[in-house]
C-alpha cells in the first residue's frame, strides 16, 4: 500500500519573496466567495449555532466578509435572521414593517421587539400610510391603549426616487430618524433611516448586494425540509445557500445539490465538506458554485478520532484547489485556522476564502450567554456534530428528550467547550485582515491571486516549528 504524505499549516512556511510593497494598505483582499459573489475580505463566519446568527452576519458584512446563518432553527426563525441582516444596512428598506392602528400598544411593543426594530409605520386597510409610532411615542403610553391614540399622524415623507443627499437633508431639517417613501396614492414604497445612512458612511468596505444591502448566507441540511427551507431563505434575501453536511462527498450531499439547483436554478450554492480532488470534482458536476474544504480539521471536531478519516488541511486545500481552478469554482478552506498566518497559508494554497469558527466564538456577536468561572468570562462553543448539539436538535424536533433514549444512538464527532470571552469581533477581524495583508507583502503580492501564483512553501521540522514560536524568553501580559 502506498502512503501519501499529508501536511497541515503548522508543517510549512511561506518562503519570503522580494517585495516592492511599502505599506500593507497597498494590498487588496477582495476575492470570490462563489462563482458570482465577491467579498472584500476573505473571511466567512462558520454556520454554527455558537458562531453565526444575525449579529455576527451583520458584523462580518460590515467588515467586508460574509456570515452564514446556521440551520439549527425553525425555518421562519432562520429566515427572520436573514431578514434582520438585510434590513440592517440597506440604504432604503423596501418592505418596512407596519402595523394597523387598531392594535394595542402592547402589540406594537411585542412586534418591535420580535423584529428588533425601534419603530413601526401605521397603515390602514388599504396599506396607505396614516402614521408612525416610535420609541418616543411608546415610552409612557398605556399598554392597553390603541396605536391610533398615540401615533404621530403628521408624518414627513418623500417620493420614490429621492436621492440619498435629499433624504439626508429632509431628515436633518425635520430632526427625524425615519423617512417613509410613499407614492402619490399614499402607498408605502420604502423607508430610509438615519441609522442606515450612517452605516453606509461608517462601513465603506462593507460587502453588499446589488441593492446596497449587506451580503448574508444561510445553511440548509440534506434531509427533510431542505427545499422548503431553501425557498424561505431565498425569499428572505439570502445571497447564497450552504449545503451543510460533515461528509460532503456522499450521495446525500450530491442529490441535495442537484435538487436545490433544479428547484432554484439561479440560486448561488456552496456545498461541502470534502477533502479530496474527486469530492470537489463531483460537487462541481452536481452544480455547486463553490466548494467547502475540510474534514476533521476544526478545533472542536473529532471526526478523525472517531472515524479515522480525514486529510490534513493544507494538503486538502491544495488538492481541491487544483480542481476548482480548472472549473473556475472557488474553494473555501474550512477548519484548522488558528492565526492570520494559517489563513494566509490557506489562501496561498489556493483557497479563495477562509471559514472561521473558534476564532469568532466567544465574541459579543456570537450567540450565547457570557458565563463566569473563577472570575473569568467565557462563552460556550461546540461542534455541530457534538452530543449536546445532536440532542438539542432532536429536542427541537420532538419537543423533548426522554430518559429512555439510548445515548448510544448518538455518535458524536464534535465536542463542547468554553472559550474565553473576547469582546467585539471587529477587533479580531482587524487583526486577521492586517496579518493577511502583511502575509501578502512578504510574498511580494498585492492581491490574493498574485500570492497564489507566486507562493512557495517550505516544509519545516519540529525544531523549525518551535523556532517559529516565542522562545527563550518569559512572556509578559500587558493589561491596559
Amino acid at each position: 500500500m502506498e502512503f501519501k504524505e499529508g501536511l497541515t499549516f503548522d508543517d510549512v512556511l511561506l518562503v519570503p519573496k522580494y517585495s516592492d510593497i511599502t505599506s500593507r494598505s497597498q494590498t487588496d483582499l477582495s476575492t470570490k466567495l462563489s462563482r458570482n459573489i465577491s467579498i472584500n475580505i476573505p473571511f466567512v463566519s462558520a454556520n454554527m449555532d455558537t458562531v453565526t446568527e444575525s449579529l455576527m452576519a451583520m458584523a462580518m458584512a460590515r467588515a467586508g466578509g460574509i456570515g452564514i446563518i446556521h440551520r439549527f432553527l425553525p425555518i421562519q426563525e432562520q429566515a427572520d435572521e436573514v431578514l434582520k441582516v438585510k434590513r440592517s444596512g440597506s440604504v432604503m428598506i423596501e418592505n418596512p414593517y407596519s402595523i394597523s392602528p387598531d392594535k394595542s400598544i402592547q402589540d406594537a411593543l411585542d412586534y418591535a421587539e420580535n423584529k428588533d426594530i425601534s419603530g413601526l409605520l401605521v397603515v390602514d386597510s388599504n396599506t396607505k400610510l396614516i402614521g408612525i409610532i416610535t420609541e418616543r411615542d411608546l415610552l409612557f403610553a398605556n399598554r392597553n391603549d390603541h396605536i391610533q391614540d398615540v401615533m404621530t399622524k403628521d408624518v414627513v415623507t418623500a417620493k420614490p426616487g429621492v436621492t440619498l443627499d435629499e433624504a439626508k437633508e429632509i431628515l436633518h431639517k425635520h430632526r427625524i430618524e425615519k423617512l417613509p417613501i410613499v407614492d402619490d396614492s399614499g402607498i408605502i414604497k420604502g423607508l430610509i433611516t438615519s441609522k442606515d445612512i450612517t452605516n453606509n458612511a461608517d462601513y465603506p468596505n462593507a460587502s453588499k448586494d446589488k441593492k446596497g444591502r449587506p451580503l448574508v448566507g444561510a445553511a440548509v441540511g440534506v434531509k427533510g425540509d431542505f427545499l422548503e427551507r431553501s425557498e424561505s431563505l431565498l425569499e428572505a434575501g439570502a445571497d447564497v445557500l450552504v449545503v451543510d453536511i460533515a461528509h460532503g462527498h456522499s450521495e446525500n450531499a450530491l442529490s441535495t445539490v442537484r435538487n436545490i439547483k433544479k428547484a432554484f436554478p439561479d440560486c448561488e450554492l456552496i456545498a461541502g465538506n470534502v477533502a479530496t480532488a474527486q469530492g470537489t470534482e463531483d460537487l462541481i458536476k452536481a452544480g455547486v458554485d463553490a466548494v467547502k474544504v475540510g474534514v476533521g480539521s476544526g478545533s472542536i471536531c473529532i471526526t478523525r478520532v472517531i472515524t479515522g478519516s480525514g486529510v490534513p488541511q493544507l494538503t486538502a486545500v491544495i488538492d481541491c484547489a487544483k480542481i476548482g481552478k480548472d472549473h473556475d469554482i472557488p474553494i473555501i478552506s474550512d477548519g484548522g485556522t488558528r492565526t492570520s498566518g494559517d489563513a494566509t497559508k490557506g489562501l496561498a494554497a489556493g483557497a479563495s476564502s477562509v471559514m472561521i469558527g473558534s476564532m469568532l466564538g466567544g465574541t459579543d456577536e456570537s450567540p450565547g450567554t457570557v458565563l463566569t468561572k473563577n472570575g473569568k468570562r467565557f462563552k460556550v462553543y461546540r461542534g455541530m456534530a457534538s452530543l449536546a448539539a445532536s440532542i438539542g436538535r432532536k429536542s427541537k424536533l420532538t419537543g423533548s428528550i426522554s430518559l429512555d433514549d439510548d445515548l448510544n444512538d448518538y455518535v458524536a464527532e464534535g465536542v463542547e467547550a468554553m472559550v474565553p470571552y473576547k469582546g467585539t469581533v471587529t477587533d479580531i477581524l482587524k487583526q486577521l485582515t492586517g496579518g493577511v495583508r502583511s502575509g501578502l507583502s512578504y510574498c511580494g503580492a498585492r492581491t490574493i491571486l498574485q500570492m497564489q501564483n507566486n507562493a512557495e512553501f517550505i516544509k519545516m521540522s519540529r525544531a523549525g516549528f518551535a523556532e517559529s514560536q516565542p522562545h527563550d524568553v518569559s512572556l509578559m501580559k500587558i493589561i491596559f
